[in-house]
Order: structure tokens, then C-alpha cells, then sequence
């Protein structure tokens, strides 16, 4: 029988559900419980930050000023044709606007320092996770400050790594970010940046370390300079030329690597030797002594400004004269000393043997004894009276033998004594000769001083105030006060043209003896350079051939008084040239300068100028702040009459004709120069005061603390060879001028005169220059009967 259908069993399960292990409960729960808290920490320093920011923003400082970026910039002096002479400040630096900073040194910048500056914000959040990655990994270590953010470190910011510090340099970057433009932030980097050396920015490392601007940089030289900023004196490529030639390897990777040169450009440039400056920078012109005049005359006027304004000083000085006067002062200076005993080494060191030891000490020795210009520093190796072997500080090995010993004979004696002999350890000097041979010298205890001015207008053209101003910066061109001596004696002469003088005028060049009831003192017996007596003689001659009778003579007809006024005229200092008749041989104080001005008169017919150095001032964009017009001579005061100027100019140009000066004319071949040597009672100073129409110069030779020169040197002897060699290259190319006769002076007989006194002493006018037939000024009267009869009876005497 069919089965019944069966009843459902299915019924809910009504079993309690398993319980979750007690463990997974309670780490559910610490679980909630830590993300709680992680949350509200987070917002707890959320608004921490939040609140910090919102104090700390308002305090941020002011960066407007950078859109207008004024960083501090040097003084700079320049020559009238924008040589640079000088740089005086702190910060060595040359603004360059962005726009012409080159590529290749922007993209070496940003190759190695922010690759991705014009893509981000001002912080580069992948930049720092590849820096972090790239650090972890150990590979190079990268960093992660963006330029922006090293602007704001380094213009506002202190170098202290602080939580603080770092919140307020990200704030300040995203202040600049926001307030300048791109090219404004990178400009600022590029010139604010220290690289080393003094130099700020890279327009100035550029100078420093290649010594050429920065537009003309290469590859590898914008690599070498991009990679200073991260450490300037671990990669300074002077100082540390292996770690620096590194960095600048893996700068030029990178350039490649981001796509800024192309593989064959860094091939090249791994290749490229680069010549950096190690040394003074031998192209500028030697000005020293101008620089620090104009220094010191712009501060006066700006104070410390002066050093942070980038103010541009134009001098009137001319490149080329000033190379010539700073050569041929130290060619003369030179030339004096090899004539002098030698005084020995400037040290002894201790050599060791081994090779490297040797050339640490050397290293050592000859960086506390520099070179001096063209006079270089060695240390003996070998020493004989045949031969010495001297090592250089670049490792060179110098041989000197022959003539080149002669100088220090006496050093290489055996007999010499310790402090005088040339022996292994001897730190000694030497010199190149004419024949590329080595020649041993010393450097110079005697100074000197050389100053050239336009007579026209009173522009220096050229000031060298001693031998080597590192060595002695006082500037004997200007400051020094010295004993003219013979080159005196033409403004006792111009005075005595006013007095019936007349270059034909005959005295007597005989012995004076002047007793104590005369000079009020010690008796006095003065006497010629030479020793000698010539007896009646023109004083033309008595000029020419520096007789101190004549010029004794002539004084004591002109009133030592008469004189000391007359003197003034020509910008001497009426006190320091008392009314003495020693007065005649130059036993008065004068300096080098204010005898290039005096001497002016003569030359530009009588106008007393001023010397004067500023030509104009600029600020660092050009701008004209200060501009001097050179002034016409016609406008400046007569000092003298233009006649006696002309007839002082004849009897000057007889000195260098045929007198004591006669080598000037037959050396450089033509006769419109004019001037006066002098040297001083016992030697102790020699001068040459001498002009051309166009310039007038004057060389000065002695020592600072005064003593002899020796009893053979002499003003033509020391300072005429000084003047020479600088007239030689001064006057290239100018033509001779001669001289135009000033009305009222007449030439009788091959002389000149005034033309009242020749009509007076009943000189007939046959042959009278016409072109003097009607005086410019009013005829000197003749002197009165008395005082005429009173000269001739000094002539007799």
C-alpha cells in the first residue's frame, strides 16, 4: 500500500549562536579606542598648527622690500675709461638682473639645487620623498630645501636647525611664493647666495674664481660654481680643487640627467681644463693708492653707506699712464736698489729631507713671504758662490747663476756672516731680467712717489703712492712732506723776472759765507752739488746747471719776503717755506702733488688749478648722482703773468736741453719738454718736476726716515729715468707743440725779454718779434735806480 506522505521535521534552529573568543573582543575595542584618539590628537594638532600659524603669520616679516631687491653692495672705483681700480665693502658682489644671467648658469643652479623650482608651490612634496627614499637607500645623499625656501632662510632667517625656525621658513616660503614671481625669487637667489672668497652671488664668483663676468661662463665653469652654495669652503675650487672638481662632475650628471645639456655637451665639459684664479688678480689696474683717495673722499661724504650702496666712482685717472707711472716707479726704485749692499735673506727655515715634508715647509715659509708684483719669494735648496737653486711655492725650482749673483755677492761669501748668508732654508727674492734669466734681489727699504696732472684742468692722470702699498700704505704721492731741493729753485727765479731779472742777466757763481751775526745762528757757507766755482755766468746757465750761488744770489736780491709771497701763487704753504735765503735751495716742505700743480702753472701759461680726482659717481644702475665739468683754464686765477710763465718755459727747456735734465730731450727726441731736477743737502731726497704742455709730472725718491741716498745719486740721476720711461709711453702719438709768444715779451739776440726792460737797458728793437708788438697786460714798470743798483753790486760780489 502506497506510503503516506511524511510530515515536515524543518524547524528554526533555536541553538544559541557560538560566542567570539574574549581576545578579539577587547582588540576590537583597542583598536576603536586608539583611532579615537589618534583622531583627536590629530585634530588637537591640527589646531595646535592652526593656531600657531594664525600667531605666527601677522609676525612674518615684511617682504615687500624684495620685490625692489637692494642687496649690499660694494664701492667700486673705476679709471675715466671703466677699468676697475678698487672694491671697498664687505660683500664682493655684482647685481645682474635675471634677465641676463646666462642659461647654462641657471640650469646648472637648478640642476643641482631644484630641479622642479618651476613646477612647485614652494615646498616639493615628491622632492622630499626621493630625497627621503634616495637617503634611505644610501645612494647620494639629496636634499630637500626648494630655492624658494633658501631665499627665505638666507635673507631672514638665522642658520639655527629649530622646529620653530623650519615652521617659520615654510611660512615664509609660501609668503614668497605668493608675493613674487618666479624669475623674482630666482633672481634673488642668484645674486644674494655667499660662494666663497668674498664673493656674493654668482656674478661675483664668476670674478673671483675665473676672473672673467659671468656671461661668458662655460658649462664646466657653471658647474664648478653651481655646486658652492651647499658647503662654499668644502668646494671651493681654490682652496679644495679635488672635492670641488667632484662636485662639479656629478653637477654635470645631473644637468644631463634632467635634460639641460645634451650627452656630448657633458662629455665636453668633464674634459675641459678650467684656469682658476689661485693668485692676485694681476689684469686690474695697479691703483691702489687712487682707491683709497677716492674711498676715503666718498666717505666722507656718504659714511658706511658708501660701502652698501653700490655706488660707481669714475676717476679722471687714464689706465694706461697709471700702468706706465706704477711700472716705471718700481723699475726706478729697482734700479736703485741693486746698487746697494745686500742686507741678506728675509728668514731662515729649517728644511727637512723627506720630499713632502720639504714641501710643506716650503708651502708654509713663502706664505708668510708673498710675492711682490714682478719681485717673486723662493726658498734656497742649494746655495754657491756659482750657482743657487731656489724653490717657488708652485713647486717650481729657479737656477740663478752669473750675473744674476752679483747683487747678493756678498751674501755667498764665505766669510759672510750668518745673518747675511745665502744657505739651504734661506727665504730670499728674485727677479726676471730683460734676458729671461733669474737674478737675485731684495726687496726695497727706499720709497718713492710719482704723480701726473693735466695743467690745463688739474685732473690727476696718474698716482703711485709708493713702491707697493700691501707693503706701505701711506701715500707719499700726497701726504708726504719732503725737502724739494734744487727743483725749488724756478719759482725764486719766476719771482725774480718781476724784479728786472732777465734770463741774460749776468751773476757771479762764486763762494758765499754768510756768519753768525748774519743768520742769527750757526754760520752758514753754502756750496754748488759739485764743489765748484764757475765765476760770471747767465742765469740761464745758473738754472741749467742748478748753481745754488746763483739761486742764493738772486734771493737775496728778490727779498727772502718778496719770495715767500710770490712762492703762494703757485699753492705752497707760505709757513712751511720761511723767509730765510735758504728758501733759494729748497730747504722748505712740499709734496709730490703739490709740485705737479705748481709746476702746472708754468705749463699752462700761468692759471693756478686744483688737482682733482672725482670725475663722476653712479649707483648701481648707472644713474648719474655726482658729475664734476673739468674746468676751462681761461676761467681758473693767474698766478703769474703769461710772459713770465713764457720766459720760466724757455729757461726750463734749457734744462732738459742742455743741463742737468739734457738726458730727457735727447732720450725721447723732442724739445717741448720742460722741468728741474733736485736733490736735497746730503743726498737725502731726489726729484724731477717737468712737464710737456699737456701733462705735467713728478717722481720723488728717499726714504721714509730721512737719510742719504747715497753720495753719486741725484735727482737726474734717481727720478729723470723715472719721468722719462713714463713721458716715453705718456706722450705716444702726441705731437709736439711749440709754445705761442705772449705779447709784450721780445726776443733780442736769440734771448727773451720783457719789453720794457729791453726798451730800458737801451736794447734796440731791431729784431723784435712782432707778434709781441702789443702787451696782453700792462708793462712791469723797470725797477726803481736804487734797488737795480743794489743788484748789480750782488752781481759784482
Amino acid at each position: 500500500m502506497p506510503s503516506s506522505p511524511s510530515k515536515s521535521t524543518d524547524k528554526p534552529d533555536s541553538s544559541p549562536a557560538p560566542h567570539r573568543p574574549t581576545w578579539l573582543r577587547w582588540f576590537l575595542r583597542a583598536i576603536l579606542w586608539i583611532a579615537g584618539l589618534a583622531t583627536a590628537a590629530a585634530f588637537g594638532l591640527a589646531l595646535t598648527i592652526a593656531v600657531a600659524l594664525a600667531v605666527a603669520y601677522p609676525n612674518l616679516p615684511d617682504i615687500s622690500d624684495l620685490a625692489d631687491y637692494r642687496p649690499k653692495l660694494p664701492l667700486r672705483v673705476y679709471s675715466a675709461e671703466g677699468a676697475l681700480l678698487g672694491e671697498f665693502g664687505e660683500e664682493r658682489r655684482n647685481l645682474t638682473p635675471i634677465g641676463e644671467i646666462p642659461k647654462v648658469m641657471k640650469d646648472a643652479v637648478l640642476a643641482i639645487e631644484d630641479a622642479r623650482f618651476f613646477q612647485h608651490g614652494g615646498v616639493d612634496y615628491k622632492g622630499v620623498v626621493r630625497a627621503g627614499l634616495a637617503n634611505l637607500g644610501r645612494v647620494k645623499s639629496q636634499g630637500a630645501s626648494t630655492i624658494t625656501m633658501q631665499v627665505a632662510r638666507n635673507v631672514y632667517l638665522s642658520s639655527e636647525k629649530t622646529f620653530t625656525r623650519k615652521i617659520y621658513e615654510i611660512l615664509l616660503t609660501f609668503k614668497l611664493e605668493h608675493l613674487l614671481s618666479k624669475d623674482q625669487i630666482l633672481e634673488i637667489y642668484m645674486n644674494q647666495i655667499y660662494l666663497g672668497n668674498r664673493a656674493y652671488g654668482f656674478a661675483a664668483a664668476s670674478e673671483a674664481y675665473f676672473g672673467k663676468p659671468l656671461k661668458a661662463v662655460s658649462v664646466a665653469e657653471a658647474a664648478m660654481l653651481a655646486g658652492l652654495p651647499k658647503a662654499p669652503s668644502a668646494y671651493n675650487p681654490i682652496s679644495n680643487p679635488k672635492r670641488a672638481r667632484s662636485r662639479q662632475l656629478y653637477i654635470i650628471e645631473r644637468m644631463e640627467e634632467n635634460g639641460f645639456i645634451t650627452a656630448q655637451q657633458a662629455t665636453d665639459a668633464k674634459k675641459e681644463e678650467l684656469k682658476i684664479r689661485s693668485g692676485p688678480d694681476n689684469t686690474r689696474i695697479h691703483a691702489e693708492y687712487v682707491a683709497e683717495m677716492a674711498r676715503q673722499l666718498i666717505f666722507t661724504q656718504y659714511g658706511n653707506e658708501a660701502y652698501t650702496r653700490g655706488l660707481n666712482v669714475y676717476t679722471t685717472l687714464n689706465a694706461a699712464e697709471q700702468e706706465a707711472a706704477y711700472g716705471s716707479l718700481r723699475r726706478g726704485i729697482m734700479d736703485y736698489e741693486r746698487r746697494q749692499q745686500y742686507r741678506g735673506p728675509e728668514k731662515f727655515v729649517a728644511l727637512p729631507t723627506a720630499a713632502q715634508e720639504v714641501e710643506d715647509a716650503i708651502d708654509d715659509a713663502l706664505a708668510n713671504h708673498p710675492d711682490n708684483g714682478d719681485v717673486l719669494s723662493a726658498v734656497v735648496l742649494e746655495a754657491s758662490p756659482r750657482k743657487i737653486i731656489a724653490a717657488r711655492a708652485n713647486g717650481d725650482n729657479l737656477e740663478i747663476t752669473g750675473d744674476g749673483l752679483k747683487p747678493a755677492q756678498s751674501g755667498l761669501s764665505d766669510k759672510a756672516p750668518p745673518n747675511i748668508k745665502i744657505r739651504r732654508g734661506a727665504v730670499i727674492r728674485v727677479v726676471k731680467t730683460p734676458k729671461n734669466a733669474w737674478e737675485i734681489t731684495q726687496l726695497p727699504e727706499v720709497e718713492g712717489a710719482f704723480v701726473a696732472l693735466d695743467p690745463r684742468s688739474g685732473a690727476i692722470r696718474a698716482l703711485v703712492g709708493g713702491f707697493d702699498f700691501d707693503k706701505n700704505k701711506f701715500n707719499h704721492a700726497a701726504q708726504a712732506w719732503r725737502q724739494p731741493g734744487s727743483s725749488f729753485k724756478p719759482f725764486i727765479y719766476s719771482a725774480a723776472l718781476e724784479k728786472g731779472f732777465t734770463p741774460a742777466t749776468v751773476i757771479n757763481d762764486a763762494p758765499l759765507f754768510f756768519d753768525a751775526g748774519v743768520t742769527g745762528g750757526q754760520p752758514w757757507e753754502p756750496k754748488n752739488y759739485d764743489g765748484k766755482y764757475d765765476g760770471p755766468m747767465s742765469m740761464r746757465t745758473g738754472l741749467a746747471k742748478s748753481k745754488n750761488m746763483i739761486s742764493i744770489r738772486i734771493l737775496q736780491a728778490v727779498g727772502p719776503k718778496t719770495a715767500q709771497e710770490w712762492v703762494s701763487r703757485f699753492g705752497f704753504d707760505a709757513e712751511k717755506h720761511p723767509a730765510y735765503l735758504t728758501m733759494a735751495l729748497g730747504a722748505g716742505s712740499v709734496t709730490p702733488l703739490q709740485m705737479a700743480t705748481a709746476y702746472s702753472v708754468f705749463a699752462n701759461g700761468g692759471y693756478r688749478v686744483n688737482p682733482w680726482l672725482i670725475a663722476k659717481v653712479t649707483d648701481h644702475k648707472g644713474r648719474v648722482i655726482s658729475e664734476t665739468t673739468p674746468p676751462v683754464t681761461s676761467e681758473q686765477p693767474r698766478a703769474i703773468d703769461a710772459r713770465n710763465a713764457f720766459i720760466m718755459n724757455s729757461l726750463l727747456q734749457e734744462v732738459t736741453r742742455s743741463g742737468t735734465a739734457a738726458r730727457a730731450q735727447s732720450t725721447l727726441k723732442r724739445p717741448d719738454l720742460y722741468g728741474k731736477t733736485g736733490t736735497t743737502n746730503d743726498s737725502v731726497d731726489a726729484w724731477f718736476a717737468g712737464y710737456q704742455p699737456t701733462i705735467a709730472a713728478v717722481t720723488w725718491i728717499g726714504y721714509d726716515t730721512p737719510r742719504n741716498l747715497g753720495s753719486r745719486e741725484t735727482g737726474g740721476g734717481l727720478s729723470l729715468p723715472v719721468w722719462i720711461n713714463f713721458m716715453e709711453r705718456a706722450l705716444k702719438g702726441v705731437p709736439v707743440m711749440e709754445p705761442t709768444v705772449p705779447a709784450g715779451v721780445v726776443n733780442v739776440g736769440g734771448e727773451w725779454f720783457y719789453e720794457e726792460y729791453a726798451r730800458h737797458s737801451g736794447i734796440s728793437s731791431v729784431g723784435i718779434d712782432d707778434r709781441s708788438a702789443s702787451p696782453a697786460v700792462a708793462p712791469h714798470a723797470p725797477p726803481p735806480a736804487e734797488e737795480r743798483n743794489r743788484i748789480l753790486d750782488l752781481f759784482r760780489n
